[in-house]
């Protein structure tokens, strides 16, 4: 019997939520909002403005609407009371809009148990391709750090499998823009060529379906519905790494597209040479296409991605906000957004004037609550820039002293500052087991106890380190 105390039932979906978002998003976009009612299958809830209710339906309608099915039932309708004076408390009440995905929406629960069962090929017009069309060629700022991934991207929106760019594969660190270039490729040929089967799907996702798959005895019909696809794009592709079967069916369906003229999109954290953990005979094709990094924005494409991101929301910022969040926001364009809609949730809630003092305490705060995470790639770039080695060097078989002593020093500083397991740590250096990073972590540990010259270097990598 479904519950009536709408109190309890938004409590169990929070509950779901907070899975599912990082803790400061949670307390941001969900503790604010109060459910007010259950009635006639739907859930009213309150939000403190207009400015959240359209963040909320932008970013997570989806997870909400999975979380109203599976918490209290499919068919649950979500509606909002949106305060539009503060001093006046007048409010008016609007539905949640109503958008449908070619997986089903509750795969996107982490705690969920069922698993996506739409693996059979549709018509063109049938298939959802994933796509988030809020991310295109239109609002993608070109700059230094990104020309050559666009213009490549762009030749293959117009040409899909018909360039040298085939695979396109795009690579660089997070919050940098793939997932927006490769959307931005994927709507584009949407546009030219509706009748082209077009899918975006996370690496992640593509193993879920990919289990599934195998434990309902269905993977005939998983193998066949990616070979009907004319432009594949899959995000995040080092997801892959180690997932020996997975590699196996992908091989398959990246030949079968590829020999029928198909087009294959590929992002990742990193280039093919790095990736460990990944077939030689995988790594070979990845290469076969355009190989495209993606770098970090400069201060002056961070400019304009502010003020095109700005216009586009309708907001007003004074140029010298503009500056100072773009000299000192600099890790990638997912943070220069997230600041930009922080600025603006303070100004709407708490009703102050956007200026560069609220600016400078939202900045402050996120720079100072926001941890530099150190990873694994960049122990191992400034390890062999410092000791001149080449990075290749660690990940091959070489014995030669000099990079064994490389490679146990990043594998002792991978298990400093980073949270990766050591198997994981043998993994992504030298493709070593777990016994023998703890070997070298044992053996580095005493050279640093006792040798006050190698003291001195290590201190001076890790000072490097924290500076990245």
């Amino acid at each position: 019997m479904i519950e009536s105390n709408h109190v309890s039932l938004w409590n169990r979906c929070l509950r779901v939520i907070r899975d599912n978002v990082p803790e400061t998003t949670y307390n941001t976009w969900f503790v604010p909002i109060v459910p007010l009612k259950y009635e006639d299958n739907a859930l009213t809830v309150q939000v403190p403005s207009q400015f959240f209710y359209e963040f909320l339906e932008d970013k997570f309608v989806e997870l909400l609407r999975a979380t109203l099915y599976k918490e209290i039932g499919e068919g649950t309708k979500l509606m909002y009371r949106v305060i539009v004076d503060n001093s006046s408390k007048a409010s008016v009440d609007l539905e949640a809009t109503n958008r449908s995905t070619a997986i089903p929406q509750r795969s996107i629960i982490r705690n969920g148990n069922k698993a996506p069962n739409t693996l059979k090929a549709p018509s063109p017009l049938d298939l959802d391709p994933q796509l988030n069309p809020n991310y295109n060629f239109e609002n993608f700022i070109e700059g230094y750090s990104n020309k050559l991934s666009r213009t490549a991207g762009e030749a293959v929106a117009v040409s899909p499998a018909k360039t040298v760019f085939n695979p396109l594969f795009v690579y660089g660190p997070s919050g940098v823009g793939k997932t927006h270039l490769i959307n931005a490729i994927g709507t584009r040929i949407k546009e030219l060529f509706p009748d082209k089967r077009v899918l975006y799907v996370s690496a992640h996702l593509f193993q879920v379906q990919y289990t599934d798959s195998v434990r309902s005895n269905t993977i005939n019909d998983f193998i066949n519905f990616y070979q009907s696809i004319d432009v594949l794009i899959i995000d995040d592709i080092q997801e892959f790494a180690s997932l020996t079967k997975t590699q196996n069916t992908f091989f398959h369906i990246f030949n079968h597209l590829h020999q029928n003229g198909k087009q294959l999109i590929l992002t990742s954290d990193r280039s093919p040479v790095l990736l460990q953990g990944m077939e030689d005979r995988l790594l070979t094709r990845f290469k076969w296409g355009l190989t495209a990094e993606l770098e970090k924005p400069n201060v002056e494409l961070r400019k304009n991605i502010l003020k095109n991101k700005i216009h586009r929301d309708g907001l007003k910022f004074p140029e010298e906000v503009i500056t100072y969040i773009a000299e000192n926001v600099n890790e990638s364009v997912r943070d220069l957004e997230g600041i930009v809609i922080s600025i603006m949730a303070h100004s709407t809630i708490y009703n102050k004037e956007i200026d560069l003092d609220l600016a400078e305490r939202i900045v402050r705060k996120a720079v100072k609550c926001e941890t530099k995470v150190i990873t694994v790639e960049d122990i191992i770039e400034k390890v062999c820039k410092h000791f001149e080695v080449e990075s290749s060097a660690l990940h091959s078989k070489s014995r030669k002293r000099e990079v064994v002593q490389v490679r146990q020093l990043a594998m002792f500083l991978a298990k400093k500052h980073t949270d990766s397991s050591s198997s994981k740590i043998g993994q992504l250096i030298g493709n070593r087991d777990h016994a023998t990073v703890l070997h070298a972590c044992k053996i580095v540990q005493g050279q640093f106890e006792v040798d006050k010259s190698f003291r001195a270097e290590v201190e001076e990598i890790e000072t490097l380190l924290r500076r990245k």
